[in-house]
């Protein structure tokens, strides 16, 4: 019965996130992946490549979910509820995640006191990435933004995230606002950003 209704709602899930994943925006700002991508796999490494953040058609609440700060202490999406969330699944064996990094980081000392970065880190779903790759890239390149480990693959799982990197944009009401599959440029980050920072 529980393993019926866990089933169930994954599913419907996963039809609101590729409704958000494919609906395209107007204009030619970028694209979304059109294809899925196997399971654990990166997306074609296109620097030209710039994935949409796609509007919610209809908005839902993100799914919770849990992940691991770097002293093993759970933290989850909820935690953080009231805040504008940039959620960015990442791998630091992933070129496309390598790429966009920078512009999360950019973001991340803009924005960092209005909105909540977290930088998850989809340990065990790509080849070779342990916690430890993840953590020691990060400091090897000096970013400062939140980083979480993906341990369980709890998040990965909840998102059904096939391809990275994927980045979800959700409202300080804990809505799902805008979602891309792909690495995204500075220009589409702040799109996205601009979709839920509250109107002043």
């Amino acid at each position: 019965q529980r393993t019926l209704v866990l089933l169930a709602a994954a599913f419907v899930l996963l039809l609101v996130l590729a409704s958000l994943l494919y609906a395209r925006l107007g204009g030619d700002s970028g694209r979304l992946m059109a294809e899925s991508e196997p399971a654990g796999s990166t997306p074609a490494a296109d620097p030209a490549a710039d994935a949409v953040p796609t509007p919610t058609p209809a908005l839902a609440m993100a799914p919770d979910f849990t992940v691991y700060d770097a002293d093993g202490e759970p933290v989850r999406l909820s935690d953080v509820r009231g805040t504008p969330v940039v959620i960015n699944f990442w791998a630091s064996t992933c070129p496309p995640c390598k790429q966009e990094m920078p512009d999360f980081q950019s973001a991340y000392e803009t924005y960092g006191e209005e909105i909540a970065f977290i930088m998850v880190d989809g340990v065990g779903s790509m080849l070779n990435e342990t916690q430890e790759a993840g953590a020691a890239y990060v400091a090897e390149q000096g970013f400062t933004f939140p980083v979480y480990f993906d341990n369980d693959r709890d998040a990965v799982s909840t998102y059904g995230i096939t391809g990275f990197p994927t980045t979800f944009f959700v409202g300080g009401d804990g809505n799902l606002v805008a979602a891309a599959q792909g690495m995204i440029s500075a220009e589409t980050l702040e799109q996205g950003i601009s979709m839920i920072l509250p109107e002043t």
